[in-house]
């Protein structure tokens, strides 16, 4: 821990009264540490956006499959042991741990003696999906995927959609993969040659993409916690096809508001299924929208996460936020 942290957090020492700090994500952990060293007395939370080691661990399986990919496989399993230390210090110095999927909460509790890791998942404002600020038009059977391109998981899962899925679908349907999102990582350059896949790069909002999308495709191979993408894409009312690895992590209910499919010929066939019927498209994605409603709406996951704070006798009084 740097010691300008620490020098932050004695300056709040004697001025602060808190009654529970709530740390979001690894990256902001090492203050969960040094706050632990110096606040002793005030209950902290660990918000675990995913187990990482896990992650660089499915990772660097999926990076040996592929020969080209063999240093990055070797990085990831290395630092999987390096984060797997360093989870199991910040889940032992928290009061509690939050994990946003039963998977994740399963693994995380390997790293805690008691019983206080509890799931609370994380959401969206499913109404800033509804409608866009600005209509956008796409090309007929238009694939959208989001995220942000320098992602591994994302990159992967574009290499090998591009690749693998891709071709099939088009050997039956004139259809465009759209590939949404900043800083697209310079492997992704093998696909611009392909007339069928465009790569925006950053975009202001992905919002028109996903409502202007005929299908939404996840195929993920690798990652944890929850795909906030499948979220704001079921919350537009996109028809999805997903992996089974990108829609781990969510309530088994949402399996039924999309298609999954491992294979990429599975895959192919689910898409041109949907391409080539609008009504399954339309019933589809009107179940994803209400679902997301009832399950992932921070409208219905805020008072999940004060009961989970009343479970865990953190909550003082009901004006906690």
């Amino acid at each position: 821990e740097s010691e300008a942290m620490h020098r932050e957090l004695r300056g709040l020492h004697d001025t602060g009264v808190f009654d529970v700090v709530q740390f979001e994500g690894i990256e902001v952990a090492g203050y969960l540490l040094a706050a632990h060293q110096h606040r002793p007395d005030v209950p902290l939370i660990y918000d675990a956006f995913n187990a990482e080691a896990s992650l660089q661990q499915t990772i660097a399986t999926i990076d040996r499959q592929d020969i080209r990919r063999l240093p990055s496989a070797v990085y990831s399993q290395v630092q999987s042991g390096r984060v797997e230390a360093w989870e199991r210090r910040i889940c032992q110095a928290a009061t509690a741990v939050i994990a946003v999927s039963e998977e994740d909460a399963a693994i995380l509790q390997r790293f805690r003696s008691d019983d206080r890791v509890v799931v609370v998942p994380s959401g969206i404002f499913a109404a800033d999906y509804a409608a866009p600020d600005a209509e956008l038009s796409l090309k007929p059977n238009a694939l959208v995927f989001t995220g942000k391109m320098d992602y591994r998981p994302n990159v992967d899962a574009m290499l090998w959609f591009g690749g693998e899925v891709l071709p099939q679908i088009t050997q039956q349907d004139d259809a465009t993969l759209y590939i949404v999102g900043q800083k697209p990582h310079r492997s992704l350059d093998a696909l611009r040659s392909n007339p069928n896949i465009e790569i925006t790069g950053w975009v202001p909002e992905v919002q028109p993409y996903l409502l202007a999308a005929s299908v939404y495709i996840a195929p993920l191979r690798m990652g944890s916690g929850t795909r906030l993408k499948i979220l704001e894409a079921m919350a537009a009312g996109c028809a999805l096809v997903a992996t089974p690895a990108a829609a781990a992590g969510l309530v088994a209910e949402a399996k039924t508001h999309m298609r999954i499919a491992e294979q990429a010929s599975e895959m192919a066939a689910m898409t041109h299924d949907l391409l080539q019927h609008p009504s399954k498209r339309v019933t589809l994605g009107a179940g994803a929208r209400a679902f997301i409603l009832q399950h992932y709406d921070w409208s219905v996951l805020i008072p999940r996460l004060l009961h989970a704070y009343r479970e865990l006798g953190l909550e003082k009084s009901e004006s906690v936020d």
